[in-house]
């Protein structure tokens, strides 16, 4: 089996910025950046369908905004930004609630009959917790806990100070202690 070459953000965005290697460095960076991006999605979204489709449309975006990445940014920080807008949007769009119910067994059963979903049940009571808190928690939690994003990635990532993030990170974790502990 090949191993896949990695390249540094450096060398992907010289070739994005260049219209003859925009191609070669696009596939590059849908290569590296994927299955980050999935699993990052696939935590918003829950389910391995949506998440391809948020995965799919978010480089569609990205392919079609090239010309206004100019490198401000790190290659994955502005992918990521589309893919959590983007799946924020599917949430909307899909009319999903932007938290369920606490005593809505849904979240964990259907990951546990998910066939990609490999975690453990704590894993999907897990999901389920994090489900339940407000958007902005949410978002904080995932790219805190699972990203293990620093809060000044993620406040260039969402434009919000660090103050803030901090603020909505604790109070997140504090409502799945809660979640876990009515549960008991």
């Amino acid at each position: 089996m090949k191993m896949m070459e990695m390249y540094d953000d450096q060398q992907i965005q010289q070739l994005l910025s260049k219209p003859a290697s925009q191609r070669k460095g696009f596939e590059l960076m849908v290569r590296q950046y994927s299955e980050q991006l999935y699993w990052m999605v696939r935590r918003i979204v829950l389910t391995h369908e949506d998440a391809n489709d948020v995965l799919q449309n978010s480089f569609l975006k990205a392919w079609n905004g090239l010309d206004s990445f100019h490198g401000e940014s790190k290659v994955l920080t502005w992918l990521s930004r589309i893919a959590i807008n983007e799946s924020l949007d599917f949430l909307r769009r899909n009319h999903q609630h932007s938290t369920v119910s606490n005593d809505d067994p849904s979240v964990a059963s259907s990951l546990l009959a998910d066939s990609y979903f490999d975690g453990s049940e704590t894993e999907a009571l897990l999901q389920e917790a994090v489900a339940s808190l407000p958007d902005v928690q949410r978002t904080v939690f995932q790219l805190r806990y699972y990203e293990e994003m620093k809060y000044s990635d993620i406040s260039n990532l969402l434009g919000t100070s660090e103050g803030a993030l901090k603020a909505s990170y604790h109070i997140a974790v504090k409502k799945i202690s809660e979640f876990f502990k009515s549960r008991d």
